[in-house]
């Protein structure tokens, strides 16, 4: 009649999650894609290292999901003109990568993506509604 409460401290935390993702501004859920493919890539790495194949899939699918489904879609070419078409082409140079170091297991592609990544990743943080411009800080 309930559902199942077998685990409710998950539940809680998958409910918090949704209602605050629901509830969120547009700069935090691109902080939130960026974190979780971040998040993916370091797993995909530590399971190539781990020679654990299957897991290094599914966490490089989920980083690519995350970049093309996310990061990516979420650009507005008309909005953001040249900046969002390049930052369009490095997200699919990242996907590119990644599907490279699936194939490969190439720790090394991961981790060139990981470095673009939080160059990107570091500028949205630096960027984030609120914070004051270095500019007019006293």
């Amino acid at each position: 009649m309930f559902g199942n409460f077998q685990n409710p401290a998950a539940s809680y935390a998958s409910v918090s999650l949704e209602t605050s993702v629901q509830t969120a501004d547009p700069h935090y859920l691109i902080m939130l894609l960026f974190e979780g493919s971040r998040a993916a890539m370091i797993e995909a790495r530590h399971h190539i290292e781990a020679g654990n194949i299957p897991e290094k899939g599914k966490a490089l699918s989920k980083a690519i999901d995350i970049i093309a489904n996310g990061l990516h879609a979420s650009l507005n070419v008309e909005a953001g003109g040249d900046l969002a078409e390049k930052l369009g082409a490095l997200y699919d140079y990242w996907v590119d990568r990644l599907l490279w170091a699936n194939l490969h297991n190439d720790t090394a592609a991961i981790d060139e993506v990981l470095h673009l990544h939080e160059e990107i990743h570091s500028a949205w943080a630096d960027i984030s509604p609120g914070k004051t411009p270095l500019s007019s800080a006293p």
